[in-house]
């Protein structure tokens, strides 16, 4: 289940649990370097949710702080909900936008 929370989607533990067994297996697309999250590396991160729904997200900072920080705008520009931070790896999951038949 899904919970809409001012900018984040917010998940039940359930759900969450099920989206980390998924995740495991799954290697980053987007890798975040010293630059941080600059628009070029929002927009990839948009297509590669609408392509993907759940991604892993790779961040060179070591600071565990500024990985969290990031984590949260990340997913408040996004409305993307935060999966999990372990180390320097983020994973965060957007549902797919239901289709409309036309």
């Amino acid at each position: 289940m899904i919970v809409v929370k001012e900018d984040m989607l917010a998940l039940t533990p359930d759900f969450r649990r099920g989206l980390k067994a998924r995740a495991h297996a799954l290697k980053p697309v987007v890798w975040i370097g010293a630059a941080g999250l600059s628009d070029n590396v929002v927009n990839e991160l948009d297509q590669r949710l609408k392509s993907h729904e759940l991604i892993k997200i790779k961040v060179a900072s070591a600071d565990w702080e500024i990985r969290n920080a990031l984590l949260e705008k990340i997913c408040g520009r996004l409305n993307a909900a935060p999966v999990q931070h372990i180390g320097k790896m983020l994973v965060i999951y957007r549902p797919e936008p239901e289709k409309t038949n036309s």
